[in-house]
């Protein structure tokens, strides 16, 4: 089986380990500092703030901006819930706006519309691997006084006109062990505001500025010595990760017939935290039953955007439409394109989706 995710974890990712569990020194710890500062240079920003995960990271940059009861946050529902659930945990409301059809990120155009006197932020999510379209976004929140937080979570390494996502506003990773790298779990908050880096790291750590002096109510979203080892190790794989996920979506992209591929906007590199193909016709779901008898694993990210999800619609009640947001729910078919493929993987692959359409 051609399975969708495969970690790619060598000797150097355990004898990290291993030389953490032999120092005694496995909570946060020097190695948690060592992978922020270098998370910070790979983004090309001054603070990075190692968290439990991705959500976590999500959640302590709501709050460390100050976002909460009465505000609104700009989002998109085409993506996983964690985006949303982040801005309903600071007690804030997510504000949906619809997708560009041709880079399943927000549609840009329709962001002004949809700020009220209440807007306090964007949240711009870096979906699948390929940067929003960040000028405008900056120019609006500029214009408005709004925070922009970035979800980048699928996006580690992903630039826009050659600047690192995570980099524009204050940017949110995670490492879950599907991602382009991982920790095994966690998350990293990104900014060049020393205030929000400060308000993170007391935020993230019981509300203490001092051992055992609490100054606020703050949580326990800490990341271990042990997996800030992994992500140190990978960190310094994230490029070559990369590469073998860009040649290998460039395999897909030029081989693959009757699916519409990625599309890639002049001036950004997509990083491929998934390949997501359309499947038009309402073949989307057959194609996938067929790959999975040639062995050949997929997923469609996500079958239901947020805005239609039982909780958002009986408990919060939402009662929008997003047109392309959910005609792209139905479309939506994601490859394997990790960087463990061999080129006999994508040749099956190719095979399998062209026998199918044909």
């Amino acid at each position: 089986m051609i399975h969708m995710a495969k970690p790619q974890m060598g000797a150097e990712e355990k004898q990290a380990v291993l030389e953490v569990l032999d120092s005694g020194i496995i909570a946060q710890g020097p190695r948690v500092k060592a992978f922020e500062e270098g998370f910070a240079q790979m983004c090309g920003v001054k603070h990075a703030v190692a968290t439990s995960s991705g959500t976590t990271a999500l959640h302590v940059a709501m709050l460390a901006h100050g976002i909460g009861e009465g505000d609104e946050v700009i989002t998109s529902a085409f993506t996983f819930i964690a985006s949303a659930n982040s801005v309903l945990y600071a007690g804030a409301k997510p504000v949906f706006v619809d997708i560009d059809p041709r880079t399943f990120n927000l549609d840009v155009n329709q962001i002004e519309a949809a700020i009220t006197p209440r807007t306090k932020a964007i949240l711009p999510v870096h979906l699948y691997g390929l940067a929003c379209d960040m000028d405008p976004i900056m120019s609006l929140a500029e214009k408005h006084g709004l925070a922009v937080i970035e979800d980048a979570c699928q996006s580690h390494g992903a630039t826009y006109k050659g600047k690192k996502v995570g980099s524009f506003g204050t940017g949110t990773f995670s490492l879950y062990p599907t991602k382009n790298m991982t920790s095994g779990e966690g998350g990293m908050i990104t900014t060049n505001d020393p205030a929000i880096d400060e308000k993170s790291r007391v935020l993230r750590q019981h509300g203490m500025r001092v051992r055992y002096y609490h100054d606020e109510l703050g949580f326990n979203f800490r990341m271990t010595d042990i997996h800030a080892a992994i992500g140190l190790a990978q960190l310094q794989k994230l490029e070559q990760f990369n590469a073998k996920r860009q040649a290998n979506a460039k395999f897909l992209s030029e081989n693959l017939k009757g699916v519409v591929t990625p599309y890639v906007p002049e001036g950004c590199t997509h990083v491929f935290h998934q390949y997501t193909i359309r499947v038009p016709d309402g073949k989307r779901d057959a194609l996938r039953a067929h790959l999975q008898e040639k062995g050949v694993g997929s997923e469609v990210y996500y079958p239901v955007p947020i805005h239609k999800q039982n909780y958002y619609v009986k408990e919060l009640g939402y009662n929008q439409t997003l047109p392309e947001t959910e005609k792209a729910a139905t479309e939506v078919l994601s490859l394997p394109v990790h960087a463990g493929l061999t080129p006999s993987d994508l040749e099956v692959i190719v095979s399998a989706v062209n026998e199918f359409m044909a």
